[in-house]
């Protein structure tokens, strides 16, 4: 039983425990994935902004997000292969710095071209990223505690979802977007320094030790974790990136900054649920969140124009979502073993494709179908993603 627990972040954490995690240094993961967040998902919350000022459609805006998640997509496995034999804190730091140079060129840009590739580069940076945080994490912290380090080190997801988004949203529209892009660039050079004192450096693995692309997907478990990541990224995706046009049914289409709130808080809540129990219930959590999903979608295709219902319904969105990167990266790492830099390679592609295809299936359907059949592409996805993990119970989400 957990005593005097405390609380870092939304993650609880005994005397125990804190007193063998690298607190400190577990936060500045977290903020990197902070600003990895936050760079990708600002678009979405800004597009009314960036597309008057970019003088662009908002589906076209929404291809900002399309052309981070190509960037994670094309370059998370070639580089992470490419580089098993770094040393792991210079490639963590080259990464984060890629982010303060897309960040600054995306904020000075004028040209919609420029922007575009600024994004590609940041996805780069992104794929890298997030393929060496929940290994980084789990060296960091004894065999134990792994799943709460990752739980600890993604806590900056919820953060940026549940205050950085809706912060940036009301910044954005009150002194514009490039200034923002500004200050996350700042943000990332206080984070190097921040790394260089706090982060431990780690050798790379050895030649003899490298696995190869094929070695790792046919490992038990690692292929359906990989098709349900897949599935449940892009359902969200698809929903997350046109947000704003999609509140305008309900007549919430001016204060999408208040529904990033509510699906950010709520995403607090669910990785600090996550935190708690990542440890012992994985696949239940995994369970249910893909099922509260569901449910999700089913009141928003029936509810749609319904401000109280929609809200509750991203509300419990949120929730089911916050934990959701920690659970599939968790999931990989004990699927994976020793292989788990690469499998979480993979897993960034994966996740980006699907945001990638989000951007992409959403905005084909805003423009040919209409917000209203955004609930229903969902659950034509969410559904398999349920029976798939379901059936997963000797691998890839076993049953404890």
């Amino acid at each position: 039983m957990m005593t005097r627990a405390n609380i870092c972040n939304g993650v609880a954490i005994g005397p125990s425990a804190s007193a063998l995690l690298p607190l400190s240094g577990l936060l500045a993961l977290a903020t990197a994935a902070f600003i990895t967040i936050l760079t990708e998902a600002l678009p979405a919350g800004l597009l009314p902004q960036m597309s008057s000022d970019l003088e662009i459609s908002p589906s076209l805006v929404g291809q900002l997000v399309t052309a981070y998640a190509v960037g994670s997509l094309a370059a998370a496995i070639p580089l992470t292969a490419a580089t098993q034999g770094l040393r792991r804190r210079p490639l963590l730091l080259a990464a984060i710095a890629g982010f303060a140079v897309a960040n600054t060129v995306t904020a000075v840009s004028t040209d919609y071209g420029l922007t575009i590739a600024a994004r590609f580069v940041a996805g780069v940076s992104a794929g890298l990223l997030w393929a060496l945080v929940a290994g980084y994490a789990a060296r960091m912290a004894p065999a134990h505690l792994r799943g709460r380090a990752i739980a600890i080190a993604m806590v900056g997801t919820p953060l940026a979802l549940s205050l950085g988004i809706p912060a940036g949203t009301f910044l954005g529209t009150a002194l514009g977007w490039r200034p923002l892009f500004l200050g996350m660039s700042g943000l990332t050079l206080l984070l190097i320094v921040w790394v260089l004192w706090q982060v431990p450096d780690f050798a790379g693995r050895a030649d003899s030790r490298r696995a190869s692309l094929r070695e790792v997907f046919l490992l038990p478990g690692v292929a359906p974790i990989l098709l349900v990541t897949l599935l449940f990224v892009l359902a969200h995706n698809i929903l997350y990136t046109y947000i704003a046009p999609f509140l305008s049914v309900a007549g919430l289409g001016a204060r999408v900054d208040i529904a990033l709130l509510v699906f950010g808080v709520a995403a607090l809540g669910g990785i600090a649920l996550t935190g708690m129990l990542i440890d012992r219930r994985l696949r239940s959590l995994v369970l249910a969140s893909t099922a509260s999903f569901s449910a999700v979608s089913l009141v928003l295709g029936l509810c749609s124009a319904e401000p109280g219902a929609v809200l509750t319904a991203i509300a419990v969105w949120g929730l089911g979502f916050g934990g959701a990167a920690t659970l599939f990266q968790t999931a990989l790492a004990q699927a994976a073993g020793n292989a788990a830099d690469l499998a979480q390679a993979m897993l960034v592609t994966v996740w980006n494709a699907a945001i990638a295809g989000g951007g992409l299936i959403g905005g084909l359907l805003l423009d040919e179908l209409g917000v209203g059949s955004f609930p229903w592409a969902l659950l034509a996805l969410l559904v398999p993603t349920l029976l798939i993990t379901l059936t997963s119970r000797r691998h890839g989400f076993p049953a404890v």
